[in-house]
């Protein structure tokens, strides 16, 4: 059985439902995760599921977490989007539905050329152990 928007106003704070849910973003360079640069993993903040590493993280200056690669590419799904005029491909997590933010073909710094530019709010963060 798939959670309900009652549930997930139960589980997600005002602001997490709003991005996760709702598909709103956080205002850039306000995300706690934006200069976190200890070692670990990334999951979705609405079911858990491991999506970055920190390997892959970068600081893209955009004013939000940014990852060049994601942990497995099965746990995302990428859809067109053209809600704010311009088309750009969301970023949904495979499991649950919620959306993480947008991906860009605009980092020829990173390896990939990519920059998932992915809200703190949509996500939690486990250190690795030392």
């Amino acid at each position: 059985m798939s959670a309900t928007s009652q549930d997930w106003k139960a589980k997600l704070t005002k602001e997490q439902y709003a991005v996760l849910r709702q598909k709103g973003t956080e205002a850039p360079f306000t995300g706690t995760l934006l200069h976190n640069e200890a070692s670990g993993m990334y999951s979705c903040a609405a079911c858990g599921t491991e999506i970055f590493s920190s390997e892959h993280k970068f600081d893209s200056g955009s004013g939000w977490p940014s990852f060049y690669d994601v942990k497995n590419s099965s746990k995302l799904e990428l859809k067109d989007d053209s809600s704010m005029g311009a088309t750009r491909t969301e970023v949904v997590c495979a499991t649950c539905g919620s959306h993480l933010g947008h991906v860009f073909n605009d980092a020829p710094q990173t390896p990939t050329g990519q920059r998932y530019c992915i809200n703190s709010v949509a996500l939690n963060f486990k250190e690795k152990a030392a």
